[in-house]
């Protein structure tokens, strides 16, 4: 795919308060692994769905050399308050090198074909801003869990990095310039992960699992509230209204419930989301809705 400039998606936020406040403490919770959960299921997927050959449709819309760019008004949760901002949704298929586990830099017998998902966050707290941005790549085809998992926070105090490899287990690296949670390197069991979701929406909906499984939450939720990383048991459901379907994913132990709401036919964009869960000791609930599409090179 030929490259271009970036694309000005985020316009300067005026600040708004002068209040500080450098992180919530890796206290409010556990952050190193603690092994397996005697609370897991016992059955334990390994994949969400089987392989599948692409349709004529998706190899249209998915290969014709241009990114979907989905731009959204957020209000985010931090520290007691919904604050203003916006999100930004890049989608785009690309060769994927399953040995190094990056970007193939062309399309070869080693790579396989990815939907990439850039998600960037963008809100102000008080004072200072954060800037968030998690990129998944999940294979097109199905029949993996996705390959690899990127997630990094930045704000004025520092910034954390969390990265999931998909190999024999789910090897995590997780740098923050918190003390308690430091450098780390361990695996995990697999299991279904949430940021995963996000792509098999637009690569496979009927796939989507329901039920009661374990799931890991998404890296973004992980590192901001300073838990552990590992798989929780979740409750799914997936139903349709007015033309649209709802995933709904809600963690009892973690108090949070992730809704998100996307197209019932093809491409299946998505529309919009909601996650709830407890901030400066009260339940506040995140929102994202759609502004605009537009495809470009990318």
């Amino acid at each position: 795919m030929k490259k271009t400039s970036c694309i000005p998606i985020f316009i300067l936020l005026l600040i708004t308060s002068l209040t500080v406040n450098c992180g919530d403490s890796p206290s409010n919770g556990p952050v190193a692994p603690k092994g397996n959960s005697a609370q897991q299921a016992s059955v334990i997927p390994t994949k969400l769905s089987t392989a599948r050959s692409l349709t004529p449709e998706f190899k249209e819309y998915w290969y014709a050399g241009v990114a979907e760019l989905n731009s959204y008004t957020l209000e985010q949760a931090r520290y007691g308050e919904l604050r203003d901002g916006e999100a930004v949704l890049i989608f785009v298929t690309e060769p994927f090198n399953t040995d190094k586990q990056v970007k193939a830099d062309r399309k070869n017998k080693g790579s396989t074909s990815v939907m990439k998902l850039n998600r960037v966050r963008k809100f102000l707290t008080g004072v200072y801003p954060y800037s968030i941005m998690s990129s998944i790549f999940y294979p097109v085809s199905g029949g993996s869990h996705a390959l690899k998992i990127t997630t990094s926070v930045q704000e004025w105090c520092g910034h954390v990095f969390a990265q999931l490899n998909n190999r024999e287990t789910f090897e995590i690296q997780s740098n923050s310039y918190f003390e308690a949670e430091a450098d780390q390197a361990f695996s995990i069991e697999k299991n279904v992960l949430e940021d995963e979701l996000w792509t098999l929406i637009r690569t496979q909906p009927g796939a989507l699992p329901e039920g009661s499984l374990n799931i890991v939450p998404s890296l973004e939720y992980l590192r901001l509230k300073h838990r552990e990383i590992k798989a929780y048991n979740a409750e799914v459901t997936v139903t349709r209204e007015a033309g649209s379907r709802l995933l709904t994913v809600r963690y009892p132990e973690l108090d949070r419930t992730l809704s998100i709401q996307f197209q019932d036919g093809f491409p299946y964009r998505i529309e919009g989301w909601s996650e709830s869960y407890p901030s400066g000791g009260r339940t506040l609930t995140s929102t994202a809705r759609l502004n605009n599409t537009i495809l470009s090179p990318y």
